[in-house]
């Protein structure tokens, strides 16, 4: 029989997907309860959270169409997000709110780890051996070592080994993330993986400046008019027209006054040419 509490956690989970058009499911794995503390603070007021037992959660969702897409998503340990921001909004704001931590041995990369070139604060000694048992190339320079080039010590998706663990917090690099780690999104029957609501916004910027650059070409190419072409396209004609009109010796209030400085022009020249003083 279903407790109370659990019935009405359930019917509280309802009644946020009837009422907030963004789901997403995070997933809690390794975040430690006073930093989930800190980030239910700091999301207070933009983002609805609720967590509770994976069943539970899918009991919730299985009542929503677009909710039922996230069933596959409830990973680790689930808990689910609302927001009436956008998927990209909602992921910047939950990936600003994390902080960097050492790795541990049996954790996950959840990047490519890079060691990077450069000197440490190590003096010669075994560690150049340590470093080598690991992957990572390093000579003695200036009395201290240095690694000599940059070093990928664990890929993305691999298994954290001790050694590497362990040497990675003597380099004082932490590349793990303590925070929300969120699995999808669903809005309007759209669903969203983590790795396609991660983008990088200044070459998003500069791809889309560029779009826009290349669309406004083509449409003065094929003089299709615009809000943004119109007022070019009429500049673009008018120096056109007014090319064939000196070509033609037409004169006009536009033209008159090039044509009688290319009349001076060749007055003078053939002044020059007949040696007239």
């Amino acid at each position: 029989m279903v407790s109370a509490k659990k019935k009405q956690a359930v019917e509280d989970m309802i009644r946020l997907c009837k009422e907030y058009p963004i789901i997403g499911v995070v997933d809690m794995q390794n975040l430690p309860a006073p930093q989930l503390q800190v980030m239910r603070k700091s999301l207070r007021g933009k983002i609805e959270m609720r967590m509770a037992r994976r069943r539970l959660i899918q009991r919730a969702i299985e009542t929503s169409a677009d909710g039922k897409q996230l069933i596959p998503s409830l990973q680790g340990m689930p808990a689910l997000l609302f927001t009436k921001e956008n998927p990209f909004s909602l992921f910047k704001t939950v990936q600003k709110n994390k902080s960097s931590a050492p790795a541990k041995a049996g954790q996950h990369a959840p990047r490519d780890i890079v060691v990077p070139a450069g000197p440490t604060s190590f003096a010669p000694g075994p560690v150049i051996g340590e470093l080598a048992a690991v992957g990572i190339k390093a000579g003695v320079e200036n009395g201290k070592i240095t690694i000599k080039q940059d070093c990928v010590i664990c890929q993305k998706g691999e298994v954290i080994k001790p050694k590497v663990a362990e040497m990675l917090k003597r380099l004082g690099i932490e590349p793990m993330e303590i925070g929300l780690n969120i699995v999808a999104v669903v809005e309007k029957g759209i669903l969203f993986q983590a790795d396609q609501l991660l983008i990088d916004e200044d070459v998003f910027s500069a791809k889309l400046l560029g779009a826009i650059s290349e669309a406004r070409n083509l449409a003065m190419d094929i003089a299709y008019p615009t809000k943004e072409t119109t007022e070019l396209l009429i500049q673009q004609a008018f120096r056109e027209a007014k090319a064939v009109a000196l070509e033609a010796g037409v004169v006009s209030k536009d033209t008159i006054d090039q044509m009688l400085g290319q009349g001076e022009r060749a007055a003078a020249a053939l002044k020059d040419m007949a040696n007239i003083q």
